[in-house]
């Protein structure tokens, strides 16, 4: 149950309501919810959460936000990406080794951005130059900027929905061979 009440529809001011309307054609979210008690926060969000990851390939990028997600145990964002997961393309038997943190399942590309996703999350200050050349490898700079970019806006809602207490919309899901959201 959210910490703070929502702005639904029907109480929301004209700035909230713009949003809720055009960008999110009717359907916000209890994130969404959440950040329009702070309307302008939400008008420059709601763009840039959609602009962010655009380089990367919708697998990648579901992959390292799910992984984040799993690794600070946020609920709402891992049961919004394990469904977002699955339509790119991860298997159940991928999502298990994901939770756990075994990449070996994975290509090299992905390896290197659930690795750095791993380091940025748990120890960003250990974060430097050996990381961006194993991305090199695999990514371009403006690649690399997303992939940063990603992880950080990852934790950012891990860190928002699930403290604020904000609502699952549909049925949570458990990924194989987990005892609980994020459980290795």
């Amino acid at each position: 149950m959210a910490r703070v009440p929502y702005i639904e529809t029907t109480n929301a001011g004209p700035e909230v309501r713009e949003v809720y309307e055009g960008p999110l054609r009717g359907k916000p979210v209890s994130f969404h919810k959440l950040i329009a008690h702070r309307p302008e926060v939400l008008k420059t969000l709601v763009p840039f959460y959609g602009s962010v990851g655009k380089s990367l390939d919708r697998r990648t990028y579901e992959l390292v936000y799910l992984r984040v997600s799993l690794i600070n145990g946020c609920n709402y964002c891992s049961q919004h990406h394990i469904a977002g997961s699955k339509r790119a393309g991860v298997t159940p038997e991928e999502s298990s080794k994901l939770n756990a943190g075994d990449y070996s399942a994975f290509s090299d590309k992905e390896q290197a951005a659930l690795r750095l996703a791993e380091k940025l999350t748990v120890n960003p200050r250990g974060v430097g130059d050996a990381e961006v050349a194993t991305l090199r490898k695999h990514f371009s700079d403006d690649q690399i900027v997303d992939l940063y970019l990603l992880v950080g806006l990852a934790n950012l809602t891990n860190r928002f929905t699930d403290p604020l207490g904000a609502d699952l919309e549909f049925a949570a899901e458990k990924l194989p061979g987990a005892v609980g959201v994020g459980a290795k």
